[in-house]
């Protein structure tokens, strides 16, 4: 009889520790699952699309303030970049003194005014020389509106 109870008392306690560890790994493995979601939320953070028809074409990139970015092949038959994103839609201001203020990229605006942030423009990387509705398209260059403070 005593060694009967000492056979159910073994597998009980065999029990209780693979159920411990069982338990411990999945702790674990749920510790690490943060950061894979974390790499696909980087991984969300850059969509593209096409838009426009025509024989120009450059990519068009758009940055907002948390830094996610919308790429968009553009394709179009305007001669100056702001000419092709007001066709289409992706920009919108007012006109100033000194030419286009976009205040209103992609359906996010932006207000120095009430926010400190704008919109700056840049070419291939590179802080523009000149507005938008003045840059000439160069195909296969880039543009980008960043959001800035």
């Amino acid at each position: 009889m005593e060694n009967k109870f000492n056979m159910v008392f073994q597998k009980a306690i065999s029990f209780v520790l693979i159920a411990a560890m069982a338990l411990t790994l999945s702790c674990c493995a749920k510790n690490k699952t943060p950061n894979k979601s974390a790499d696909s939320a980087v991984a969300s953070a850059v969509s593209e699309h096409e838009l426009g028809n025509g024989k120009n074409h450059f990519d068009f990139t758009v940055t907002d303030k948390v830094g996610n970015q919308t790429i968009f092949k553009i394709k179009t038959d305007k001669k100056t970049v702001g000419d092709a994103l007001l066709e289409l839609g992706l920009i919108s201001g007012t006109d100033s003194d000194y030419g286009l203020y976009v205040k209103n990229v992609n359906g996010i605006e932006l207000d120095f005014d009430k926010d400190g942030y704008y919109w700056a423009f840049y070419e291939n990387g590179k802080y523009a020389q000149s507005g938008v509705e003045k840059t000439e398209i160069t195909n296969g260059s880039s543009y980008e509106f960043k959001a800035q403070k």
